[in-house]
């Protein structure tokens, strides 16, 4: 069996179908300097295919198209520390994300905040901030209310 794949693409890569892919591609590029490495445009300003490099890893997205019903995703971006948390969050919100949750620090040693790109997939942006046992993490989530 062979293991060819492009580069950036893993075992598994992410792909997901939304109206008005190319506005999704733009926020990608301008909130997390994702790099389109592949592109093919349609009729009517479709955006049929694109891949797009965000860090090591390739996101595969589109519009809607006969086959392929509006599918959009839930990933999560690793940044560098607690302020590039914040920092990316606040972009995303100014380049036209809806706020899901705001940053905070979690109780298993990450702090996260989530938004919705336009075309309604969820990003959680966070960076582990501490190291945290499972014991200690299990303790801490028993106080945790569940919306």
């Amino acid at each position: 069996m062979s293991n060819l794949r492009p580069v950036g693409h893993h075992t598994v890569t992410p792909s997901f179908v939304v109206r008005g892919a190319a506005k999704v591609v733009s926020f990608l590029e301008k909130v997390f300097g994702a790099k389109v490495v592949d592109r093919y445009d349609g009729p009517e300003g479709a955006l049929m295919h694109a891949e797009l490099m965000i860090g090591d890893t390739v996101v595969m997205c589109g519009d809607p198209m006969q086959g392929w019903e509006p599918t959009p995703g839930a990933f999560t971006y690793y940044v560098d520390d607690a302020k590039a948390v914040d920092a990316t969050y606040k972009r995303a919100l100014e380049a036209g994300a809806t706020a899901i949750n705001e940053p905070k620090d979690m109780p298993w040693g990450y702090r996260a905040g989530s938004v919705k790109d336009p075309g309604g997939s969820r990003w959680t942006i966070c960076s582990v901030i501490e190291v945290v046992s499972r014991d200690e993490i299990m303790r801490r989530m028993a106080n945790m209310k569940m919306e």
